[in-house]
This record gives structure tokens, C-alpha cells and sequence, in this order.
């Protein structure tokens, strides 16, 4: 009888982070380019050279005198055209942006103000993940013109954006997640692919073109989600976690534009004590949930929005002391009433509950995504899923009479179809000009709303159905509806080329800041050394990475597992979760594995210093892995 053969070592791979990957891509298209006749009418073009959007290519030639270069990427259509100027130079490095899935796009190049000297070139691009998830698209050219709706990931489908027809002009090729935001630079910022820690942290924010190169990572220490805003001095706020307490979504950090490295931590405890309000989702862990952050200029104040507290609170930039308070106020401790607010006027008039992505206004009103989960504070009064609804909604409030009225509202009228119990955002144009992203719906076979977020309810029943609906209004009247086969955390409108600045800034983007370093045990566990090779059952696997390690591994419900790290000068031991339950909110699914067995537990090398064993406890003994890691 065949014994069966044991590893010698657990599975094992260098992942190279991406700025290094893109560097020698973009070093290897240079030299290309350096040793080649290129010219506008017989240019280099890489197709997706830096491997993160796979509707995007860089032409690449030379012209004999200094000239501007208009490019024109030909949409099906003369109204999906989009086209843009690039300053004077004899070499043009020129990102061409907006194609189309599994088609021959045409790109018209020329001299600035010489059409007649046009010429055109061909990419042909495969079929992408995106094309398909597009149901329907309602507005026009007219209102669009060369802007796209980008869509963030909720789920396993990955960022999109999408032209007036419904056609898919960006797709993206690894889970990059959280909030779009534009760089006044023209970049975008949005959250990296690098998971920290289940079931969402990410190492950070990537400053990058729509192209896909990226400029810069700002590493957040204990992991980013959610939400960042830029400064008017160009630093940025984040969201991250109060690890060091056991908690998590109930910090931000304040991170210096130039050199990442954390400047201030602000923590909500300080303002708001633990457990005094609870909304439907709220635990002991993620008692806040912070899902939003805005910075308004003219009170030099900070906006956070808390799901699990039914709140957005507002705070002084610079004392961190409590301004106000936007909740239903039944349920909340005495001291937190003088911050509550009174409604008035003569209209319809509503709390929210479990918002979304609160913003300041010009003119100081208050707009969130009113997921109205549950749709009130009192346990005994929560709402059912198909009897709840969501909503975009605006508030304006007086800050000396302690008043707030309800000035404007969108989805309510739509009932079930257009609730989401997660995620979602509004945005501001201008006055009467909102848009309403509602990413989180999700309905069974016979049309209900499901009492289960998203990302569970796709893993518990494959047939159920997930969508989301992006509605912009002007004045009431809807000059826009698209929806979409998925959930997407967020929508956002702009160009696929910026009019603040599209030139593809050369060479090796930058790793800002620190991950910080990952909480430990602080005591032993008695295990037996048992000298082996963690067994195959378990299908053990480490990831190394420049400044962090993952290992990924199966185990049963129950048993006690921790990771060492052991070096000549020390052990490091970090405790492996295998306890199994649904969180009341997972904003983004994307990293959510399909075996509850499965567990991930990453490690910054922050902090580290030398050669390291990675051996782990299991129950009452001790393996090997066979692999040391270099720090």
C-alpha cells in the first residue's frame, strides 16, 4: 500500500509588490522606445503596460519638431468619443484611455490643430471581466459628455466605469477597493489590492493614473478602509483602526502628503464612549463603524459617519472636541443631548440609520446616504427588508438653535427596489444637482429584499440576484439611472482624462509611510515541538511580500492556532481567529473566501529585524513550516 508523500516545506511565493512590477515593465517599454524608429505614423503601443487596466495602452513615438499631440480614442458612437491635448515635446509617452471590450478601437493621433494630418491606429482588446455587468444605462450624451461612471468594488466584480451608452471604458484587473477619489492633481486615490487583515483592511492608498500606473502608495499603519479626504494642504485623512483596543473602524489618521508618515491619530472614543447607541449591526468590535470622513474648511472641522452608532458626528479639526451630533436621539445617554438637534419646518421629516458617506455642502447643509437599515433605534420598531427602503437625503441645520430641517430626499419613493442595508454614497454638482448611488441591493429568486447583506447572501444561495442603481437628479427630474448586475461600494462621475494634468509621469513609484507594527500575543502557549512539517490537510500557504508576510491556512471551528516567528533574538507569536460568524457589516466582500475554513493572518515586517521560522501551534502542538522569512 502507497504511503502518501509529506512536504518538505509549506507552499511557498515571493509576490513582487506592484510599483516594483510596473517599474521594470515601464523600464522595459523605454528601452523598446529608445532602441526603435517610432514615429505618429508607425508608434509603439503596449496594451495595458502596467497591468491594472486592461481598456487602457501607451502610444509611444517621436516627431521631428516640438508639438503638441491631440489623441481621439473613436467611440462606437461620435458622442463616446474621447479625446485630449498633450503639451509640446518630440517625444510623446501619450496613455490612451477609454477602450473598448473585445473590439478593434480606433485611435485618431495628430498634430494639435492639424486634423488633416490625422492618422489613425487600431488596438484590439480582449473580452474583460467588467463588460458584462452592465443591465441597462438611461441619460444622454448631451448630459454626460465624455464622462464615466466609475463603480468601486463591493463584491468579487472588480471597478468599472461606464460612458452614457452602458459600455464599459475602464476595467480593472486586481481588487483594488474603497472610495474613488480625484487628486487635485488630476490622479485618482483609491484603496490598495494588499490585504491586511480580514475581512477588508488594506495597506493603503494608491495615488495613480487612470492608465493604471501608480505613483505612490500612502501605507496606513493597522490597515485602511472606507474612506480618506485630501487637505486643503494636501495631506490626507484616512480611516484605520484602534487595534491596540481590540476595535476596529473607530480611528483616523492624519498622513503627510510628501513623506506618508503619520502626522496625528484621531480616536472616537474620545469623543464618543463606547456602546452609547447601537445600531442593528453594532458589536463589541466594531462599535462605530466609520465608513465616512469629510473635512469642512469653513469650520476647519471633521465629519464622521458611524453606521453602528445611527450617527454622523462632528468634531473640531484641531481639538477633536464634540460640535455636533446628527441622530435620532431616542436611546442616546443625557450627556450626548445638548450635541442632538430638533427638527423643524412643515415637511417630510426622517432620521437616518446606518448612513453612508455624509458630505458638507457649499453652503453647510448635510447630505448622507440613507441606508435607513433597520429604520430606527428602538429594537422593537425595526424594519423588515422588503418593508425598508433607502435614500439619498439632505439636511440643513442651524448650529446656534440646535435645528434641522429636511430639505431634499431620493429612493424612499421606491420602496425594497432600491434598498441597500450596506454601503452606497451621495454627491454633491450643485445645488439641486445630486447624484444617489444605492450598490447594495439584493433580492431571491422570488424578488424579495434579503435580510442578508450582499456578499453573505451570494455565498449562502448562488442564485440570488445582486444589483445596483446610480440615479442622478437635476431639480427632481432623474437625467440618469444606470444599473448594474452586482454591488458596488460607491460611484463616482468624472473624465477618463482629467483637465487638471494627464501626462504619464515616468519612472519607480514611491512606498510612503509605514505599516506599522501587527499586535502580538503577549503569552505562550504549551505546545509539544513535534519537529514535523504542519500537515498537507491544513493546505498551508505563505506569501512574502517587501514589507509584510501572509499565511494562509484551514482549520476547523474551534481550535486554538497561533503563528510564531522565531529568530535568534526572539519569538513572535500572533494568534489565528477560528471562530466563525457574520459580521452585521461587510462593505466590501471582495477578499471573502468561500470555505469558512480558510483563514489569513498577515504580519508587517515592521519592527522586525534579522532571519525568522515561521512554525505554528495547533491545539497542543507545535509544526514547522520549513520556511524562513528575511526581514
Amino acid at each position: 500500500m502507497a504511503t502518501a508523500r509529506r512536504s518538505e516545506t509549506v507552499a511557498y511565493n515571493y509576490k513582487e509588490h506592484l510599483i516594483h512590477k510596473q517599474a521594470k515593465a515601464e523600464a522595459a517599454m523605454l528601452k523598446e522606445f529608445e532602441q526603435g524608429q517610432f514615429t505618429l505614423e508607425a508608434p509603439l503601443i503596449k496594451y495595458n503596460p502596467y497591468f491594472v487596466n486592461d481598456l487602457a495602452a501607451v502610444m509611444l513615438f517621436r516627431t521631428e519638431e516640438e508639438t503638441a499631440i491631440t489623441i481621439r480614442v473613436l467611440g462606437k458612437t461620435k458622442e463616446a468619443d474621447f479625446y485630449h491635448t498633450f503639451p509640446k515635446g518630440k517625444e510623446h509617452i501619450i496613455p490612451v484611455l477609454g477602450l473598448y471590450s473585445n473590439y478593434e478601437n480606433k485611435i485618431e493621433v495628430y498634430p494639435y490643430q492639424k486634423y488633416n494630418q490625422k492618422v489613425v491606429h487600431t488596438i484590439k482588446t480582449p473580452e474583460v471581466a467588467g463588460a458584462k455587468l452592465v443591465e441597462s444605462m438611461e441619460t444622454t450624451p448631451e448630459h454626460m459628455q465624455d464622462d464615466v461612471v466609475f463603480l468601486c468594488p463591493a463584491v468579487n466584480d472588480l471597478a468599472i466605469a461606464v460612458d452614457y451608452a452602458g459600455d464599459v471604458r475602464l476595467n480593472f484587473t486586481v481588487p483594488m477597493v474603497w472610495d474613488i477619489k480625484r487628486h487635485p492633481n488630476g490622479n485618482l486615490l483609491l484603496g490598495s489590492e494588499r490585504l491586511m487583515k480580514m475581512p477588508y483592511f488594506v495597506s493603503g492608498i494608491y495615488e495613480m493614473s487612470p492608465v493604471g500606473k501608480i505613483y505612490k502608495e500612502y501605507r496606513v499603519p493597522r490597515g485602511y478602509h472606507h474612506d480618506q479626504i485630501t487637505l486643503p494642504n494636501g495631506d490626507i485623512v484616512a480611516l484605520s483602526c484602534d487595534l491596540d483596543n481590540g476595535t476596529v473602524e473607530d480611528q483616523a489618521v492624519v498622513i503627510d502628503k510628501d513623506t506618508g508618515h503619520v502626522k496625528r491619530t484621531i480616536t472616537f472614543s474620545n469623543f464618543i464612549k463606547q456602546g452609547s447607541q447601537k445600531s442593528g449591526s453594532w458589536s463589541d468590535e466594531d462599535w462605530f463603524h466609520c465608513n465616512a470622513v469629510w473635512y469642512d474648511e469653513h469650520t476647519n472641522s471633521l465629519t464622521f459617519s458611524g453606521r453602528h452608532i445611527n450617527a454622523m458626528v462632528n468634531i473640531d479639526f484641531d481639538t477633536e472636541e464634540l460640535n455636533w451630533i446628527i441622530s435620532d436621539p431616542e436611546g442616546w445617554p443625557e450627556e450626548y443631548q445638548p450635541y442632538m438637534f430638533k427638527p423643524i419646518g412643515e415637511g417630510d421629516f426622517e432620521w437616518q440609520y446606518e448612513q453612508h458617506a455624509n458630505l458638507i455642502t457649499p453652503l453647510g447643509d448635510v447630505m448622507c446616504f440613507d441606508n435607513h437599515h433597520f429604520g430606527a433605534q428602538n429594537p422593537d420598531n425595526y424594519l423588515a427588508a422588503n418593508d425598508s427602503y433607502s435614500r439619498g437625503v439632505k439636511y440643513r441645520i442651524d448650529t446656534d438653535k440646535m435645528e434641522i430641517e429636511q430639505l431634499w430626499q431620493y429612493g424612499k419613493e421606491r420602496g425594497k427596489e432600491f434598498f441597500s442595508p450596506y454601503i452606497c454614497n451621495v454627491l454633491y454638482y450643485n445645488e439641486g444637482h445630486y447624484l444617489t448611488h444605492s450598490g447594495g441591493m439584493a433580492f431571491d429568486g422570488d424578488g424579495n429584499a434579503s435580510e442578508e447583506l450582499g456578499p453573505f447572501a451570494q455565498i449562502d444561495d448562488p442564485n440570488v440576484k445582486l444589483e445596483s442603481i446610480t440615479v442622478e437628479t437635476i431639480n427632481d427630474k432623474k437625467v440618469l439611472e444606470l444599473k448594474v448586475n452586482s454591488n458596488y461600494y460607491r460611484a463616482n462621475k468624472f473624465t477618463l482624462y482629467s483637465k487638471d494634468g494627464n501626462n504619464l509621469s515616468l519612472g519607480k513609484g514611491q512606498l510612503l509611510g509605514s505599516l506599522g507594527e501587527t499586535p502580538q500575543m503577549d503569552y505562550d502557549i504549551p505546545a509539544e515541538d513535534t519537529g514535523e512539517i504542519l500537515p498537507d490537510k491544513h493546505e498551508a500557504h505563505i506569501t512574502d511580500e517587501v514589507d509584510m508576510l501572509t499565511f494562509e491556512s484551514k482549520f476547523e471551528k474551534g481550535q486554538l492556532v497561533m503563528v510564531l516567528l522565531e529568530s535568534d533574538k526572539e519569538t513572535r507569536r500572533y494568534f489565528i481567529s477560528t471562530s466563525k460568524g457574520k459580521r452585521g457589516a461587510m462593505c466590501t466582500g471582495t477578499f471573502l473566501p468561500e470555505d469558512d475554513r480558510e483563514t489569513r493572518t498577515v504580519v508587517s515586517k515592521e519592527g522586525l529585524d534579522g532571519d525568522y521560522k515561521v512554525k505554528v501551534i495547533v491545539d497542543d502542538k507545535k509544526y514547522d513550516t520549513g520556511i524562513t522569512i528575511k526581514a
